[in-house]
């Protein structure tokens, strides 16, 4: 009998970062599939319109806005409320939810993403109460009353487990994947170090900026010396929305370049994939120091292209990446700058994330994600 599975799709409308982009591979992937179409239907479920992409086209999936007409588009209305009640008449299998929030009135099977991150976020100070409000009832919902809960590294599950008071039997690990694209043996030789993210202060983008300055403006300029460039010539290029509680990264950009009197800070919100492939396929390190991650895409992707990460020096650091990454002790200023400086003079520590990078990051690719996942949706029962 064919298994009918929802999948909370709102992410997708508008976005291509985090829940939107593993949302949005796990679609492709399962258009890849013509052989599912015969055990498996999937509704996909959005709150406004949606998304023109081709591979929505596919007839395994069954798209759905769920809105009463004439009603204006609400994130909470949508998700808390129309879809629920919206479930409710039209029932499927399982759901499944990959934007860490159960809603209270669904009651039935359901697989949810869930990352530690939520329960910091619920009582991080800096965020509005409605939000912190939010996070706690909704999170705290989810695991007390999904059928499963994906957590996305082996650190993560450990983390919920503690957080969340959560049995570890009812959390499956999928590591999510990355994009592997034809080309990525074409190494560039720009002169750059590269940060990609969402600029959230626990990634550490204003020490990172900090830190970089310090590092061009060392006296002994000669013992930095990289091949055929200067490190007084290499730029920090930050792609990523600023997400401080007060607007931080462009006013010190701007800062740093005036004292400096040169642009050796560039920033965008945003940049194509294909220009994001370019970034880091020229990158000499990418720099993402983060305080807490359940994955965290950037250092995986920067690594298939043989670019060395520069990470955290912690448990999830050393599970993903182990061997291949330079680590920071803290998200400090100076430990940035040494982590970095090593990045960019440990030549041989640097040949071997060349060479072996690629080839190590293979195992995090999205059919495997996809695999597991449809495992777990083969466990439901009708």
């Amino acid at each position: 009998m064919i298994k009918r599975i929802g999948i909370e799709c709102e992410s997708i409308e508008n976005d291509t970062w985090g829940v939107a982009r593993m949302t949005n591979k796990l679609l492709e992937e399962i258009t890849k599939r013509p052989e599912l179409k015969n055990e498996f239907e999937f509704y996909l479920y959005f709150k406004s319109k949606i998304p023109d992409y081709p591979y929505l086209q596919n007839p395994i999936f069954k798209k759905k806005i769920v809105r009463p007409p004439i009603v204006p588009s609400s994130f909470s209305l949508y998700y808390y409320l129309y879809l629920p009640i919206f479930l409710w008449f039209r029932r499927v299998d399982a759901v499944f939810f990959p934007n860490y929030m159960l809603p209270l009135i669904f009651f039935g099977r359901s697989m949810v993403m869930l990352t530690d991150d939520i329960y910091y976020e619920s009582r991080n100070p800096k965020l509005p109460f409605r939000y912190r409000l939010a996070y706690r009832i909704f999170a705290g919902w989810t695991a007390r009353h999904a059928s499963k809960i994906m957590a996305i590294s082996k650190t993560s599950k450990k983390e919920l487990v503690k957080l969340f008071k959560i049995k570890p039997e009812r959390i499956t690990v999928n590591y999510l994947g990355v994009d592997i694209s034809e080309g990525q043996d074409k190494k560039g030789n720009g002169q750059y170090i590269l940060y990609v993210g969402q600029a959230f202060p626990r990634r550490h983008l204003k020490e990172t900026i900090l830190a970089f300055e310090k590092l061009i403006t060392q006296q002994n300029e000669h013992t930095y010396k990289l091949e055929n460039v200067s490190i007084l010539e290499l730029k920090l290029v930050a792609i990523g929305p600023d997400k401080y509680e007060v607007p931080t990264i462009g006013p010190l950009i701007s800062e740093v370049n005036n004292r400096l009197d040169k642009q050796v800070v560039i920033h965008k919100d945003y940049v194509k994939n294909d220009e994001l492939a370019k970034l880091y396929a020229g990158a000499k390190a990418l720099v993402y120091v983060s305080d807490r991650e359940a994955f965290g895409l950037p250092p995986m992707e920067a690594l298939s292209f043989g670019v060395p990460p520069v990470i955290a020096d912690n448990e999830l650091g050393h599970e993903l990446f182990g061997e291949y990454a330079f680590y920071s002790k803290s998200g400090e200023v100076n430990d940035i700058r040494d982590a970095v400086k090593q990045a960019l003079i440990d030549q041989q520590k640097i040949n071997k994330i060349k060479h072996e990078g690629p080839e190590f990051v293979k195992k995090y690719n999205w059919k495997n994600f996809t695999d597991r996942l449809i495992n777990d949706f083969k466990k439901y029962e009708q």
